[in-house]
This record gives C-alpha cells, structure tokens and sequence, in this order.
C-alpha cells in the first residue's frame, strides 16, 4: 500500500440516508396488488414443496418443546380445562399471526419482491428532506430489528437440536448423559461443512420435511381420534375462560405459546426466494394443518391424563416402539431447520454490508449455479461458538426456552411498526384505516412481547445484550462512515477540476487503463489527486468508479452503470447493485464500451483508498465510539476483495482520517 499523507478532519451532522441509498423509489401499489410474477400452478406447486425444507423450518420443529414449555414454564395443572385453553391460544396465535398479520398483511409489503425487516426499512424512508427525525426513527428501529434478529440465530438452533436430542432420553434413560454431548457435536458438524455448501444436500430438504409434517399430522390424529371433544379448543370461548380462570399462569404461558409462531419472520424474510402464493399454498395445504393436529393431538393426550406430569409431551404421544424413529426424524428436521437459519443470517449479514451497516467481511460463493448461496467465515464461526456455548451453559431445552423469544417478538412489533408507515405511505390507506388494522396487530405483538419479559432475568437477556451489542456496532459503523466521508470531501475537487489542473501543470498521459473507486461521484478520490501530485500522470484511459447500492434489492444488468465523460479518456461511472446483489466491479465494467470500443476490465490497474481513522477529542460522535469505529475500520476486509477486483492488479492508498 502507498501512503501519500493525506490527512482530513470531519465534525459533520449525520449523512443523509440518500447519500448511500439512491433514491431509487419502490413501487407504490394498493393493497391487495400482486406485486410478483404469477408462476404457472405446477411451477408454484414445486416452490412451495421446495419452501418445506426452506421456510417453515423453524415453525414446524416448535411442536417439539412450545407445548411442553407452555405448561412448565407457567408451572399449570395438567388439566381438561388448561390443555383446551393452551391449545386454543395456540390456534388463534398461528390464525392471528401467522394467516393474518404475515400472509394476508406483511408479506404484501415487498420491495421489488423482496422480504425482511431490512427490506421493510429500506422501503419505508420517507422521501421528503423535512422528515429526518422519522428517516433516524424508522432506521433505528430497522437496524435494532435485524440486530434482534442474529439472537434468535444463536438460540434457535441450539433449542431445536437440543430438544430433537432430548428425544433419545425419552426411549431410554442411558441417554441422559449423552444428550448435550450429542447436540454439541451435531452442531459442530453442522457449522463445519457450510464452508462446502448446501446445494449437494439441499435437494433432500423439501423432501425430508414433508415426511416430518406428515408424522406430526398423524401423531396429533392419533390422539384426536380418541378425544375428538379437544376439537370444540377451536373456539375463542376456550382461551378467553383460560385466562379469566388462571390469568396470572395465562399470561406467563403466553411467553411459550408464542413459541409456535417464531418462525414469521422467516416466511417474510425469505419471500424472495420463493414468492408470496407459493409460501401461502405450502402454508395452508400442509404446515397450517399438520401443525393444528400435533397441537390439538398434545392437548388431547393431556386432557386425558390429568395430574400427570407434562414431561416430553411430543414424545410421549407416540407408541413406544416408535420414539428413537421419531428421534432420529427429529434430529435431521432440527438440523435443516438450523440450516436454513444460518444461511438466513449469512444473507442478512451480506445485505448489512451492502447498505453500509456493517464492515465488510469475506464473502464466500458456494455455488456456481445458485448466486444467492454464501459463506461468511466469521459469522459462521462465532455463530458456532455462540450456539455450542448456549448448549453447554443452559444444559437443557427446557432452560434454554427462557432465552427463547423475547428477541423475535422484539422484532415483529418493529415489524408491524414499519408495516403502518407502509400502509401510509404506499398503500395510501386513512391514518384511520391503517390504524385499525396496526393497532390489533401491534396489541397482539405486544402481549407476547409483555409475557416474555417475564424471562428476562432466566435468560430472556441473552438476545437481547446481542441485539444491544450488535446495534451499538451497526449504528457507530455507519456514524463513522458518514463522519469520514464528510471529511474525504471537505477541500475536495471535482473529477473535472482535478485532471484539468494536474493537465495545465504538466501532467502526462501514459499508456494504459486506470480505474480509481471512490464512494462519492461528486468529488474526485484521494487516490487520482495523489498521483498526480506525486507521479505527475494520468493514465491513457481513467475511470473514477463509483459503487452504490440502491433501496432495490437487485439491479438489472441494463441499469446498473451510468457513463459521462469528465474531460477526453477521462470518465466517471457509477456502478448501481441492489443490496441483495454480490458486487463484481471487473464484470460490470467489462460490460462498457468507451468511444465504441469495448473496455478490457481485466487489463486495467484499480486504484483503491484505504483510510487509516482516528479519533479526536472534539470529533463528531463520543470518544469510545470513535475508537470503536477505529478498530472496526481497521478489522474490515479488502475493498479488492469484496468488489472481486484481482490483487494483482490493485494499488491501495492510504490516507489520514481525524473523525
């Protein structure tokens, strides 16, 4: 790296959403509108088959412990009147939350197809330059939401495999000893091979989930059979008696019930991949009533053994020659179910980086075939050591419920929060309409949120110290990165100003193609002015390339460069990509033709900045967060490797930053 000296200082306000989104505005629909290309139906059929094994993982394995939890944690009688009541919470939960809040409602809410909480974030920052108080609000509230997000990919797959392991100890007490054990190791293996992919295996996903909501489906029919009478919980007269007859244990077993919709924010998260129609034909021709006959089959067997302990429920259910079977099933839904979890986090990961809330970190392809299959090295192995340390510390999945949900329910009140400025401003409803339909939605969303608080001191604030953590990180990374790109443009020329004073200085032009990447197009990058200072040249062919990404979640190849000449053989590119695509400068810039000629991307010498920040005592954020975004700066990964620019054919410059 060549470290020419140059030393900024910045004191600015807090850069403009604009300046690193573009303000590329998502489309404004009516709710209701189809926003996704309709698939034919035997191409939705295949997607939602192939959304088994992808989306409904975490929700599907919560039979294995919600029940169980509901009944332990709030300490209630097995009882006629406490298992109605806790399998008619259940219905309305999945009913309410699930049918109504996600399907009906949220999942309507896409950005160019795409879902998630960052995706709801990015399509709901106001336009208006009036409004940066509520731009800051609405981002806090985005950025805090996915923070929330990476604690509930420590603890869920740690409680599903920990509570599929579980089942061995129900055939046979030798297992007792060997069930933390065994989850570690299946986790350990589970975190080694991502490093390989997915794509070999994934093709069994679908398939091995589907048997798995088959088996629920008859182990709950099973029980329903012999109690039909537990059919009549699907009235609302049943949960209402439950909490006027037990309110205090009610409320406190709303915390686990909530366990069986923990896996909402993962059909939003992952419309993307599959669409909306094909989510919600998955949702109601298979999950939605294997999940009613397990809950409703738990609550049957419960009903009919009243003073009972509650124990394994799930287990328990099935015949006795079945349960190691029934085990061995869980274990392998547990750990897809896990899979698709960490990849989830792996995408989230690489978006936050995309939309400067994160430093960059290695980014690894798994698939030639499938763009979207990534590894990060560094997330997988703190997610490794995190979820193996949670085993190991709370010992059981009936401890590790009390950690279990107070992020996620955290998460989807942010969820209905940024859904009404949706309805405002996309949807154009009556702040009365969208009101009436917020307010139930967001109610519902508090009182499990309330009920959870209750396991804040038994381990409800793990997630949530790793959500403060995490938060505390996303927003000093992106304060510093404002701070310093005000002081990389404080003095700064233009591109145009800069080559016409090193031309009329005596600078000359040298053969060869030069590519200098700058975050901001209006003013030239240290790294050119630093040549001609220093080398008194300037390249045959010079390109200033600036890479921004955009509220999209992809960019058309067609959209994704603008052209204009800054003075002869000299140009500025932008470079757009959506916070979803991977970025690939030499591809992209492969794709230009300079004076009718192609560009050779591959021949040309990248010049790229690196900035050395330090903190001063009256800079622009608190002391600890100006050394935190120091080190962070100095942690982060190559520019050239991010934007797979070849090594080979990079230059770094070095410059001072006093933030």
């Amino acid at each position: 790296m060549f470290a020419f000296g140059t030393r900024c200082r910045a004191n600015g306000p807090f850069r403009r959403v604009s300046d690193v989104l573009t303000p590329q505005r998502a489309r404004r629909v009516p709710f209701g509108a189809v926003t996704e290309s309709e698939p034919h139906p035997t191409r939705t059929a295949g997607l939602a088959l192939g959304a088994l094994g992808i989306v409904f993982g975490d929700i599907g394995t919560s039979p294995l412990y919600a029940v169980r939890e509901s009944f332990e944690h709030a300490d209630l009688d097995v009882t006629r009147d406490s298992a109605y009541g806790v399998a008619s919470v259940v219905f309305w939960a999945l009913v309410l939350v699930i049918s109504v809040k996600y399907l009906l409602t949220v999942m309507r809410a896409d950005n160019h197809g795409e879902g998630g909480i960052l995706a709801l974030t990015a399509l709901v920052i106001p336009s208006h330059e009036r409004a940066g108080t509520v731009k800051r609000a609405i981002i806090t509230l985005g950025v805090f939401g996915t923070a929330l997000l990476y604690g509930d990919g420590l603890i869920t797959p740690a409680i599903s495999v920990l509570s599929a392991v579980e089942g061995f100890e129900v055939a046979s007490s030798a297992f007792a000893d060997w069930v933390v054990p065994i989850a570690v190791a299946i986790l350990g293996g589970l975190f080694l091979v991502q490093r390989r992919g997915t794509a070999g295996i994934a093709q069994w996903f679908a398939p091995v989930m589907l048997v798995w909501f088959a088996v629920l489906a008859a182990l709950g029919l099973r029980h329903i059979v012999d109690h039909a009478e537990v059919l009549r919980a699907v009235s609302p007269h049943y949960a209402l008696a439950f909490f006027v007859d037990q309110p205090l244990h009610a409320f406190i077993s709303l915390g686990s019930i909530f366990l069986v919709v923990t896996g909402g924010e993962a059909l939003y998260a992952d419309m993307g991949h599959f669409g909306r129609r094909p989510i919600v034909w998955a949702w109601y021709a298979v999950v939605f009533p294997a999940l009613l006959l397990t809950y409703f089959g738990q609550a049957a067997f419960l009903a009919t053994r009243p003073g009972e302990e509650v124990g394994n429920v799930f287990f328990r259910m099935a015949p006795e020659w079945a349960v190691i079977p029934l085990a061995v099933l869980a274990t392998f839904a547990t750990i897809i179910a896990s899979q698709a979890l960490i990849t989830g986090v792996f995408s989230l990961t690489a978006q936050a980086v995309q939309l400067d809330y994160l430093p960059r970190v290695a980014i690894r392809h798994t698939s030639s075939s499938h763009r979207g299959q990534i590894y990060v090295p560094a997330v997988n192995w703190l997610l490794m050591i995190g979820c193996m340390g949670l085993v190991i510390g709370f010992g059981s999945s009936t401890d590790l419920a009390a950690a279990y949900g107070l992020a996620v329910t955290g998460t989807m009140a942010i969820t209905t929060l940024l859904l009404y400025r949706v309805m405002l401003d996309h949807w154009q409803w009556s702040q009365a309409t969208a009101l009436a339909v917020s307010v139930p939605l967001l109610l519902v969303d508090l009182a499990f949120l309330g009920a959870n608080l209750l396991k804040l001191v038994d381990g409800g604030w793990f997630p949530l110290v790793i959500g403060l953590v995490l938060v505390t990180l996303m927003t000093t990374w992106r304060r510093g990165r404002a701070l310093v790109a005000v002081a990389l443009r404080r003095g700064r020329r233009t591109v145009a100003e800069a080559v016409e004073a090193g031309l009329a200085g005596g600078v000359i032009r040298v053969p060869g193609a030069a590519v200098f990447m700058f975050k901001d197009p209006a003013s030239a990058p240290p790294a050119p002015e630093a040549n001609l200072r220093h080398n008194h040249a300037l390249h045959r062919t010079t390109l200033v390339v600036s890479v921004l990404t955009t509220e999209a979640p992809r960019v058309p190849p067609e959209q994704r460069l603008e052209v204009s000449e800054v003075v002869r053989g000299v140009y500025g590119v932008v470079v757009r990509y959506g916070y979803m695509d991977t970025p690939d400068v030499v591809e992209a810039l492969g794709q230009l033709r300079l004076d009718g000629e192609p560009f050779d991307a591959s021949a040309a010498t990248y010049f790229l900045g690196r900035e050395a920040v330090s903190s001063l005592k009256e800079g622009g954020m608190a002391r600890w967060r100006e050394r935190l975004f120091a080190q962070m700066s100095r942690s982060a990964a190559s520019a050239a490797r991010f934007y797979q620019v070849p090594g080979d054919r990079v230059l770094e410059v070095g410059s001072q930053v006093d933030i």
